[in-house]
């Protein structure tokens, strides 16, 4: 029997397959939300699966800073996912929850996934609710939300982040 960890893991590789040579930036992110949309039998799917994997304690289960964000690396970089790890992030806050700065060395492919019809994330190019976001190589930024919960599914080349970095100052 596949588990649904193994499942969304092999749904990742499929849609990975279609973007592995391709930069994050803006033209990817377009493209992501025209082909992938929320609606999508794989964008319904994959946030099915996630949703799953943080109810059942297998995706974003680690605490950040409290129950309202948690995070877990659901696979490392891997040949059958073209060595991009996958990440899972609950962030929740009625108001605004700021998350860590970071940033992109190759750059990200977020899936956003609300769990509350007024959930958003800013992130880069600013604030969104269900799609996709995908930041460019060296983009930095805090992650925030705000109008409730949300959960980021997002795909990095070669696993690579960095919260090692300065945040700009105030």
């Amino acid at each position: 029997m596949t588990s649904d960890r193994d499942k969304l893991v092999r749904m990742s590789a499929e849609l990975l397959k279609d973007v592995k040579n391709v930069t994050p930036g803006d033209e990817l992110e377009h493209w992501l939300n025209w082909r992938h949309a929320p609606g999508s039998a794989l964008y319904e799917d994959l946030a099915g699966l996630v949703k799953a994997g943080v109810r059942d304690g297998w995706a974003a289960n680690v605490e950040v800073a409290g129950q309202h964000y948690r995070r877990s690396r659901i696979l490392e970089p891997h040949p059958d996912t073209f060595y991009f790890s996958i990440t899972a992030v609950l962030m929740r806050s009625e108001t605004l929850l700021r998350g860590d700065y970071h940033g992109h060395p190759y750059g990200e492919i977020n899936m956003v996934v609300p769990l509350d019809p007024d959930a958003q994330i800013a992130g880069p190019n600013g604030w969104r609710g269900a799609g996709w976001t995908a930041p460019a190589p060296g983009s930095r930024h805090y992650p925030e939300v705000r109008g409730g919960g949300v959960i980021a599914l997002f795909y990095l080349p070669a696993g690579r982040i960095s919260y090692d970095i300065t945040p700009p100052a105030p």
